[in-house]
């Protein structure tokens, strides 16, 4: 099986293009010199995949500045218009789109399903929202489409938690702000587990939570981490200092939404790791 992949040089695609090599698929890695010809040379490499998985994405913790913000925008909903039209065009369109959205598309706070929920109308909500609209276009060409909206990613070669490791194991850790903002995540392995589920079920389609079943706060985060660990962790970042570092793009790290797989669930997908308490354990004694 052939399988045309952007963003794959990122944590999630690294783990994904791994898995999908060990079960026998051809991986096409798309880069940025992709995106920037013509359309037809987006074609060519397309042509012949029956599948083509959507993760590019400009960082999002950064200082958005007004550059910045069209950065976020153009690699997200200008990439995958790009893709579309590429897919839409060919005369054997792939069978499947995955494409990627966040839980950022949501109100802060919660709880959210796909069918109960309150979008933020804030700019990482809005930006969330135009990648979905992107993405979904292809559904319109034929194409078989689904959208998985992240939660925070958990492995230890890459994401928040490679980030947060060296601070807690030098005892330096510490909640962010109060510590009640919500923290929804999935553990890598289930990630990539979700991505086999849904080109092996034909009837998966539309937009889904990735995020394991229980959610908890940054204060049960830093809590966990830190026994799991044998580290104290007293320490809190008040939110002023993220705000002066990072100034808007500091709400990535303050804010926080309650998000539940629901629809993931009701398919029939096995989550392998539902609590923190399991997945931080079983990454941790790699």
């Amino acid at each position: 099986m052939k399988i045309t992949m952007s963003g794959g040089s990122g944590f999630v695609g690294k783990h994904l293009t791994d898995n999908l090599k060990l079960n026998g698929c051809e991986i096409v890695q798309l880069d940025k010199p992709d995106f920037i010809g013509d359309i037809a040379t987006l074609q060519k490499k397309i042509e012949g995949s029956q599948i083509v998985i959507n993760l590019a994405g400009a960082p999002i913790i950064a200082d958005w500045t007004e550059d910045y913000k069209k950065i976020l925008y153009s690699s997200r909903i200008d990439t995958t218009n790009m893709l579309v039209n590429a897919m839409s065009n060919l005369g054997n369109k792939p069978k499947l789109f995955i494409s990627t959205s966040a839980v950022g598309v949501y109100e802060n706070g919660g709880p959210h399903t796909e069918t109960k929920f309150r979008y933020s109308n804030e700019f990482l909500g809005k930006l969330a929202l135009d990648w979905e609209k992107a993405a979904v276009n292809a559904q319109n060409a034929g194409i078989r489409t689904v959208i998985f909206r992240f939660g925070i990613v958990l492995g230890t070669d890459g994401g928040a938690l490679a980030q947060m490791l060296t601070p807690f194991k030098l005892g330096l850790g510490g909640k962010i702000g109060s510590g009640k903002q919500p923290f929804s995540w999935v553990h890598i392995e289930d990630l990539v587990n979700a991505y086999s589920f849904a080109v092996k079920n034909e009837n998966i389609k539309g937009i889904y939570n990735l995020t394991a079943p229980e959610s908890v706060t940054n204060k049960i985060l830093t809590k966990t981490l830190s026994k799991i660990l044998d580290r104290p962790a007293f320490f809190t970042v008040p939110e002023f200092v993220l705000r002066l570092k990072f100034g808007d793009g500091a709400t990535a790290l303050i804010e926080g939404q309650d998000v539940k797989p629901e629809r993931l669930l009701e398919a029939g997908f096995q989550f392998k790791f539902k609590t923190l308490n399991s997945a931080l354990t079983e990454l941790l004694a790699k």
